[in-house]
């Protein structure tokens, strides 16, 4: 039996953080969470479960989860965030590859627990992830806050069966929470590397996020809370887009006037929120 380190990291996750653990006890020879300074009793809940907890400032995503893979006793990662939970038939599978770990790297579908309906449809099922992995062989890359787990040339992930159950969101409030946030760090990593918006991705991408995910993704088989969550997905989109036109607008601006050695105007303390 191969040993296996179960990786979180956490801010503000004194909810989730408990069952997340709990739920990955019988499989874990260790658990180290990462916690980037909460507030809350997420980091004394973790020790009460058991988990090795190490404090270290949020660095981004990427940079924070690359971070987390350093502190593990043992090559062997399954990377969880704290609103996750195998369901038992994953459990069953991760428990079966542990015997040898021949793969290096296995996936697993995600699957989103919204207003208490799991969402069996539409852009967030089955959602494949890589959570499963040999760190020597793997690492997180992407852009910040969609990061993904980026094997080695040659290495392929083999699939197991079962859910990553993802309890995301209890309320409409949340995801519309989460949507303002997240599409911040996006529009700004977009910017750094590079990327630009303009009008056609703000109508358009927003539009084509919500056919693809209610009509072509059939997100419309998980009822109400599929159509909101669509809804939401859009907007997500929408939002991600107008913030980096703004952003490369204002630079824009900064720029013309460091080219004339013009004075900045002074800034406005009155700000609005997009």
């Amino acid at each position: 039996m191969q040993r296996l380190s179960v990786v979180i990291i956490t801010y503000n996750e004194e909810e989730n953080i408990g069952r997340c653990i709990q739920s990955v006890k019988n499989i874990a020879d260790e658990i180290v969470v990462v916690d980037s300074g909460s507030t809350d009793r997420t980091a004394s809940i973790a020790r009460n479960f058991g988990a090795v907890v190490y404090t270290e400032k949020f660095r981004g995503y990427i940079e924070q989860k690359n971070y987390a893979l350093q502190l593990a006793a043992y090559n062997n990662i399954l990377s969880l965030d704290a609103d996750e939970v195998p369901d038992a038939a994953l459990l069953t599978a991760i428990q079966e590859a542990k015997k040898s770990l021949r793969g290096k790297a296995y996936s697993m579908n995600r699957c989103t627990n919204y207003c208490g309906r799991l969402l069996r449809h539409g852009l967030c099922y089955p959602d494949r992830k890589i959570r499963l992995f040999d760190r020597r062989i793997a690492k997180w890359g992407g852009i910040n806050p969609h990061d993904k787990i980026i094997l080695k040339k040659g290495i392929h992930a083999v699939h197991l069966e079962g859910d990553l159950l993802h309890y995301a969101f209890n309320s409409v409030e949340e995801l519309v929470s989460r949507n303002n946030r997240i599409s911040s760090i996006a529009a700004q990593s977009l910017y750094d590397i590079g990327r630009r918006s303009n009008w056609y991705k703000i109508l358009v991408h927003p539009a084509w996020a919500f056919l693809n995910g209610y009509f072509l993704r059939l997100g419309f088989l998980d009822r109400f809370e599929g159509f909101s969550f669509a809804v939401n997905a859009a907007y997500q989109v929408f939002l991600k887009y107008c913030k980096l036109y703004r952003i490369q607008r204002s630079m824009k601006r900064k720029s013309s006037y460091r080219h004339a050695k013009l004075p900045l105007p002074k800034k406005n303390t009155a700000t609005n929120n997009v």
